[in-house]
């Protein structure tokens, strides 16, 4: 089935897209849903919406070419990183409050953009919902890139960001930068959900980074368990959407998140049959 992706380059562009996205994806998010900061990826999506249809009202209204609504929306998606780190530092009793801030803000310039824009259009739908033939070689590369990135950091501060995770104060009180390091992973977020919109959409990107990790930790016994099942989960649900959504000539963003969705509920389920199958064994 997955023969028609290896003719043609739009769909070759596509599946390497994927399948860098469902890796990177979930593996970063496996820190976040440990951090408890879910909520970050809807805000950086709505904001990176934002983005994408700036870059669409200057193609369209102002000069064509200046500037490309994927990058504008990365653009958008990172300064919002930023935004986020100085409303924590301001709010800090409540640092919560900046994620619905921030979200808030997406919105509302999301609206205003599509509205000066003359509204919907394919471009904005498939940058909504995704698409298996908007992936542009240079889109690729630059997924590349921010691959590399998120490896390179990932290797290089993995001690300092699980002991920031799990434990805060015994990371600050051993010698880590806890802000400049929450600030990269930020970044990296708004970086990686960015790179995402072109194959899950940005109003489903948040799902692929979460979803995948919900039933990894369902079924594994440790932290790095987890992170290697959330990858394997999101790897699955990506070429599913893929398929489908060449096959059935639909969005692959809602099959990934159907896929995934589906996973979660079979981890679910083996989770319920270890726990009933305990109890039976520790009875007889």
């Amino acid at each position: 089935m997955l023969a028609n992706f290896f003719q043609y380059e739009f769909l070759q562009n596509t599946l390497y897209t994927g399948l860098l996205i469902g890796f990177i994806a979930p593996l970063l998010g496996s820190f976040i849903v440990v951090r408890r900061l879910s909520l970050i990826a809807d805000a950086l999506s709505h904001v990176t919406l934002a983005g994408i249809a700036f870059g669409l009202l200057i193609e369209k209204k102002v000069a064509p070419g200046i500037i490309t609504p994927f990058y504008s929306g990365m653009g958008f998606s990172v300064i919002a990183s930023i935004f986020i780190e100085q409303l924590r530092s301001v709010y800090k009793a409540y640092q919560e409050l900046a994620i619905p801030i921030i979200l808030s803000g997406g919105v509302g310039l999301s609206v205003v953009f599509i509205s000066l824009a003359d509204g919907f259009n394919t471009d904005l739908f498939n940058y909504l919902f995704g698409s298996v033939s908007a992936v542009s070689r240079s889109d690729l590369w630059t997924i590349v890139v921010i691959t590399v990135i998120v490896l390179a950091v990932l290797f290089l501060f993995f001690k300092e960001l699980f002991m920031l995770s799990f434990d805060e104060e015994h990371a600050v009180v051993s010698g880590i930068h806890a802000k400049r390091i929450h600030s990269l992973f930020i970044l990296l977020t708004a970086l990686v959900i960015a790179a995402s919109i072109r194959i899950v959409g940005v109003l489903l990107v948040s799902a692929l980074m979460t979803l995948p990790v919900a039933a990894s930790i369902r079924l594994a016994k440790g932290f790095k368990q987890s992170i290697i099942l959330s990858v394997v989960f999101g790897e699955i649900s990506v070429i599913a959407g893929l398929i489908s959504g060449y096959y059935f000539e639909i969005p692959p963003g809602g099959t990934i998140v159907m896929t995934s969705i589906l996973i979660l509920l079979a981890a679910l389920a083996v989770k319920r049959l270890r726990v009933h199958s305990f109890k039976r064994r520790a009875q007889q």
